[in-house]
């Protein structure tokens, strides 16, 4: 009989990648929940989805032998409570709610790995002086504990954006807050974390340079690293546009540097028996790394890629240590030398009237291929009501590119894109 491998919001996408792990038809994938309850949700309710989560599993026929996820919040804190209840090998609740808790997670790093941690301070967005009890210089960044995509994240030049952005704030941080705080009520706080619900908010000072993402495991206590990623920035700077594998713009020395970061504040909150990515920003002029954020998962972004260069996609790694073997990942056994996700990203609110037609995507595939391309909007959809949005652009799609090189990889992105035709009305006056 076949293992039997649970994966939380589980994608046509992500069944296309799992075809490439060794063995893979020795395996049975079951989804728990869906896409659109786990991710793509306005609001959650932590412990509902819990019980959901528990019911399905029970009622299924047969063993549940591994159970993993790699999509962020409730995503990532469901499945080491459900994995543990099973005996099914999976961090530590408490030291995956380290990483998950912003403030939580900055305190543990400022122990840990002190040089790497921006200036910042927690916040509560329903106080009226909030701002004067942060005492960073403008510009900073503020974001809520906990939320979902970089949703309700700001950049803040000054008071009247720091108004502009707490009012926003305000309506909606209670949307993933609440249901954080149903996941936090469940492991002892430390003292200095008390308090701090997930409906606080926190400050950080701005930090610039070249943006890079390591991906890796631990398992019964061995680190490891199996990949890193360039993460390039959009013209404002303020998301990325390309994820590029493998990372060639930071030099293999600040990269181990990355890495040996992330092995000290992982040992330091105690993770174990689970996947990682990390997110790093490198200031060359003053040679001065920056640790932005740690995941406690693979991350789906780099399936696809890891599969387009290694041959395999992260989901070995994850399976691997679910069903407690030590993790492994073959190296450079893909078809390509490099490979990209790309956002297709639109910078106005508007009404979407045109996106790609099949004949569109057929031909960019034509051009291009082996190109994955998926289409997030449709005829109709207002870009403001998208979920899981940033405040400084709206993703209608994105598109996993593989090639020779990085120079090849670049052209092919640009014909690619220049490909999909999306066209737009405006929002008509609400007045």
């Amino acid at each position: 009989m076949g293992k039997n491998i649970f994966i939380l919001g589980l994608t046509d996408l992500q069944r296309e990648e799992l075809s490439t792990v060794r063995n893979a038809e020795s395996f049975r994938f079951h989804g728990v929940l869906d896409y659109q309850t786990l991710v793509a949700a306005d609001e959650y309710v932590f412990d509902d989805l819990l019980t959901t989560c528990r019911t399905e599993l029970d009622a299924f026929p047969g063993t549940v032998d591994a159970i993993i996820a790699h999509w962020d919040f409730p995503t990532s804190v469901l499945a080491p409570i459900l994995a543990a209840e099973r005996g099914i090998p999976s961090p530590p609740l408490h030291s995956v709610l380290a990483c998950e808790h912003k403030y939580w997670s900055r305190l543990a790093q400022q122990e840990s790995v002190p040089d790497s941690v921006p200036r910042f301070a927690s916040f509560d967005p329903f106080d009226d002086n909030a701002l004067d009890s942060i005492g960073l210089d403008f510009p900073f960044w503020v974001k809520p504990v906990k939320s979902h995509s970089s949703q309700l994240g700001f950049e803040i030049g000054d008071a009247e954006a720091f108004r502009e952005a707490v009012a926003e704030i305000r309506e909606r941080i209670g949307l993933v807050g609440d249901a954080f705080d149903e996941a936090l009520r469940r492991v002892d706080l430390p003292r200095a974390v008390q308090g701090v619900s997930g409906t606080t908010c926190l400050a950080e000072q701005v930090v610039t340079g070249t943006q890079a993402a390591p991906e890796g495991t631990m398992f019964h206590g061995e680190f490891s690293v199996h990949g890193v990623f360039d993460m390039h920035k959009d013209a404002a700077g303020h998301s990325f546009d390309r994820l590029d594998y493998p990372a060639s713009t930071v030099p293999p020395v600040v990269q181990q540097r990355m890495i040996d970061t992330t092995e000290r504040y992982m040992r330091h909150v105690g993770f174990d028996n689970g996947c990682f990515n990390s997110e790093f920003m490198w200031d060359e002029k003053e040679d001065r790394l920056w640790l932005i954020e740690v995941n406690t998962r693979i991350s789906q972004s780099h399936s696809d890629l890891f599969a387009k260069v290694d041959g395999i996609s992260n989901h070995e790694v994850a399976i691997d240590i679910a069903l407690g073997t030590r993790p492994r990942m073959r190296r450079r056994q893909g078809r390509y030398g490099v490979a990209a996700k790309c956002i297709i990203p639109h910078y106005e609110d508007g009404i979407v009237t045109k996106v790609p037609s099949s004949e569109d995507i057929a031909r960019v595939q034509k051009a291009v291929p082996d190109t994955k391309i998926l289409i997030d909007v449709r005829r109709g959809d207002r870009l403001a009501d998208l979920p899981n949005q940033n405040a400084y652009r709206y993703v209608l799609g994105s598109m996993y590119i593989g090639a020779d090189d990085t120079a090849q990889l670049e052209k092919h992105v640009d014909r690619a894109l220049a490909g999909l035709p999306f066209e737009f009305e405006p929002v008509p006056d609400q007045h």
